[in-house]
């Protein structure tokens, strides 16, 4: 692997996708900053506003106080705005150079506020097993049928349908009289980019980024354009797309990784799936150094002493991943750190009881299971129902209901594409569908009604 080390310059680059002339931060309006540009694009857009119809947790949940894709993304973007200011701090004071080109504090702040507020925008309803529904039919449904068609590495996009690759999409693919997409920093792609790498080779180390992969094959001209631009130090060799992260995704990772650790837990507690006196006491375990008995003791209610709790532990595991970063800041510009912040933490083991409690009671729910049953069979027709009206069998033409099917689509669908470039839309397009949307779209072409 290439060792030399990515500098913080290029790495807080502004430019933006079709940009012909350099922007420089020192040049920049500090009442409208770039890198706040991009939180606003990302927070206006429609694929942001359909995370409110996305739950975290619990698919197709009728419990209002169950977080949605919507109210997760902006919590772990919150917490990634104070890792990266106070990341960002310590780092202008290390380097004074980039203070001389303008860089602040609060720039890192942004960039990571950004990346974390579009980190799920990608994902389908029914979060990972509507990925998995999506990479089974290609891998063993109806799907598999357009295999010879493909690329070894445009089928893998597909068998492995990844929301991480899909949200890189949905922000930089060009559509008629929008090119470069939501056209935000390079900066803040790169701290998006969990997984700088092409579908291809599957895992080839160990390394945190290797383990999935960030753009589809539909991207890959414009990613590697932005890896050039960032500076990033490939390590696939002569084959494959792939390059280490930009040191901010890691911060992006850790705001996530603290958020679902925590929030997802709450939600058990509310739902009552996890018992609240057990529950607390494994918060306090996390939080043993830093509470005060005192302020803790005088809580009257079990809701309270669970948000006093939780509050103090996101502080804690914040400061502690900024820490674990500012340590091995060379190691991140180098290349050579691969492994989440926190796994690194030395409240790695405090964590991991608290996941294993919530995959106990609360992924693997009788509740949760039965309700991704009924997404994947609904995420099977849509496949099927689109696929069928674009993609007919060979020697067929389109029938009546596969005309009206493919009128059902948003005008903006580009129906004479590759058979790569269909069917990867297909994929796309029912990612960003709603769960209710998914729900009354699955009805239409059942044409029965769907008890949810």
């Amino acid at each position: 692997m290439n060792t030399n080390s990515m500098n913080w310059e290029q790495l807080l680059s502004l430019k933006r996708a079709g940009d012909r002339q350099p922007r420089m931060r020192i040049d920049q309006d500090e009442t409208r900053l770039g890198f706040e540009v991009d939180f606003d694009r990302i927070i206006f857009s429609s694929a942001f506003r359909n995370l409110q119809d996305k739950t975290q947790v619990i698919p197709l949940s009728k419990t209002d106080f169950v977080h949605t894709r919507l109210t997760h993304s902006l919590e772990v973007s919150v917490v990634g705005r104070s890792l990266g200011r106070l990341a960002g701090k310590m780092l202008l004071q290390k380097d004074r150079t980039l203070e001389k080109l303008g860089y602040k504090t609060n720039d890192f702040g942004a960039i990571v506020a950004a990346a974390a507020l579009a980190h799920d925008i990608g994902n389908p309803p029914f979060g990972h097993s509507g990925e998995k529904a999506i990479g089974q039919y290609f891998k063993t449904g109806n799907g598999y049928r357009f295999k010879e068609d493909l690329s070894p590495e445009q089928y893998h996009d597909l068998t492995h349908f990844e929301g991480n690759a899909n949200g890189f999409k949905f922000l930089t693919a060009s559509r008629p009289g929008v090119p470069g997409g939501l056209r935000l920093s390079y900066a803040t792609l790169g701290a998006f980019m969990k997984y700088p790498k092409e579908s291809l080779p599957h895992r080839p180390t160990n390394n945190v980024w290797d383990k999935k992969f960030g753009f589809f094959q539909s991207e890959r001209e414009f990613f590697l354009e932005l890896a050039a631009e960032l500076g990033l130090i490939p390590t696939g060799g002569p084959q494959g797309a792939s390059f280490v992260r930009h040191p901010l995704a890691f911060l992006v990772e850790a705001a996530d990784d603290i958020c679902y650790t925590l929030i997802d837990f709450e939600d058990g507690i509310n739902l009552g799936w996890i018992e609240e006196e057990y529950a607390l006491e494994y918060l306090i375990r996390l939080v043993e150094d830093s509470i005060n008995i005192d302020t803790y003791s005088n809580l009257q209610f079990t809701s309270d002493r669970l948000t006093y709790l939780r509050a103090l532990a996101i502080n804690t595991l914040i400061r502690e991943a900024v820490d674990i970063f500012i340590h091995h800041q060379e190691d991140l510009l180098r290349g050579t750190f691969g492994e989440a912040l926190l796994d690194k933490s030395r409240y790695k083991a405090q964590i991991a009881d608290i996941i294993k409690i919530s995959i106990e009671n609360i992924y693997q729910s009788e509740e949760v299971i039965s309700k991704e049953i009924a997404g994947n069979r609904m995420l099977d027709l849509l496949l099927d129902t689109y696929t069928q009206a674009l993609l007919p069998e060979s020697g067929h033409s389109p029938t009546h209901f596969d005309k009206l099917v493919r009128s059902t689509l948003p005008r903006n669908f580009n129906m004479e594409g590759s058979t790569y470039e269909l069917l990867i839309g297909i994929c796309s397009y029912i990612s960003s569908m709603t769960d209710s949307n998914i729900v009354a779209t699955f009805r239409k072409f059942n044409g029965s009604s769907l008890n949810s």
